[in-house]
């Protein structure tokens, strides 16, 4: 979004539209105001009434320059108390409201009964369809969100939208119980409106979700079986995301691709193409610890441990926040596959300790009840000398 959608010339008429702030959740300055917003994924954005601080309007994942136009001109209006032009407009403000105000299952099912109501060419319904399949994911509640993005998708057809619902459907579809009489059936259906979406893609959609189709394709096949087409799917993932960084025009965009290019490497078994790639975005964006967080995994991969650690030193010394946890495992690793233990459990602790520090909204149970399995299955600790 940074790299490509604010830097658009449309959106200069927007400049005193609004008050613009960038948050960096990993800073902890900000840790009181990344836990009232409930910041469950990234990216988010935000419409925040500035007369009592309260979240009018959220969008979760990334939009195009239209999505975003879009939403913004629908949060200025509920800030400004427009009076909705319908009910069901008015039913879609309650939600949005609902949504910002975390009461997911009251959202979801406020949301729901707008997209349940929503004549043919409502335009907001795209919109509240991606908003609900992501409610619905964050509750677990995986026959819902097929259920929606099944019926949502033919009037989609077209739509940038369309590309999330059938992915996020299809996520969907494969986290369905084994047990699921109708799993395999809903899954190739799923797998089929992803393909022909992925096949002639909508105008104006983000390069970035169409990349995450690419990975849910890759999980099908895995999910099916068929090593072969998931190696297949891949390899056209990594063509694509490479076409992407090469016609980026500044250093930004390009390392836009990095993650899902070292994933689609990682996947082919070749995260030997992934270091020329990293090492660069490491010179043109000195400051980030991305593309060195990043090299310590492809060098752990390519067996180069020392590089691995080194990549890994340089990552530590800029980050901060959750993201440094992962980067202490990241090293954890290197260290247990350099036959270390010790180090690697200490190394573990250390990550304990860090994310304790963290405000709640940034941990969970289950990231730190992770780490601690990991620590433990290392053995005791070697008391030092």
């Amino acid at each position: 979004m940074r790299a490509f959608v604010f830097t658009d010339p449309a959106l200069t008429r927007r400049a005193g539209q609004f008050v613009w702030l960038e948050l960096n959740i990993d800073d902890a300055r900000n840790d009181a105001v990344a836990e009232r917003l409930s910041c469950e994924a990234l990216p988010a954005f935000f419409i925040v009434n500035p007369s009592d601080e309260s979240v009018v309007m959220r969008v979760v994942d990334s939009m195009s320059v239209a999505e975003l136009e879009a939403f913004l001109d629908q949060g200025r209006a509920a800030v400004a108390g427009d009076v909705p032009s319908s009910s069901l407009d008015g039913l879609l403000l309650r939600a949005d409201r609902l949504d910002g105000e975390g009461k997911q299952a009251e959202a979801a099912s406020a949301y729901r009964e707008a997209v349940e109501q929503a004549p043919v060419g409502w335009p907001p319904y795209g919109r509240a369809v991606v908003a609900l399949l992501f409610l619905y994911q964050a509750l677990g509640d995986q026959s819902s969100c097929v259920s929606v993005a099944r019926q949502a998708l033919p009037r989609l057809s077209g739509a940038p939208a369309g590309v999330k619902v059938a992915n996020s459907g299809l996520d969907c579809a494969l986290g369905l119980g084994q047990g699921d009489p109708e799993r395999r059936a809903t899954v190739a259906a799923m797998e089929r409106a992803t393909r022909e979406i992925l096949a002639t893609p909508p105008a104006g959609v983000a390069a970035d979700d169409l990349s995450a189709s690419y990975l849910s394709l890759i999980s099908a096949r895995k999910d099916a079986g068929d090593a072969k087409g998931a190696a297949r799917d891949a390899s056209a993932w990594a063509s694509f995301l490479e076409a992407q960084a090469a016609a980026a025009r500044t250093p930004e965009q390009r390392a836009v691709f990095d993650s899902h290019r070292l994933s689609a490497y990682l996947e082919l078994g070749q995260p030997e193409r992934a270091i020329p790639m990293l090492e660069r975005s490491e010179r043109d964006l000195p400051g980030d610890y991305n593309p060195p967080a990043r090299l310590a995994v492809a060098y752990l991969r390519l067996k180069k441990l020392d590089a691995a650690l080194a990549a890994s030193d340089r990552a530590l010394a800029k980050v901060t926040g959750p993201r440094r946890v992962q980067v202490f495992v990241v090293r954890a690793n290197i260290l247990v596959e350099k036959g270390d233990a010790s180090a690697a459990r200490d190394i573990l602790q250390d990550a304990i300790t860090y994310a304790e520090l963290l405000p709640p909204a940034q941990r969970s149970e289950e990231m730190m009840s992770e780490l601690r399995d990991r620590r433990d299955k290392l053995g005791a600790k070697t008391p030092r000398r």
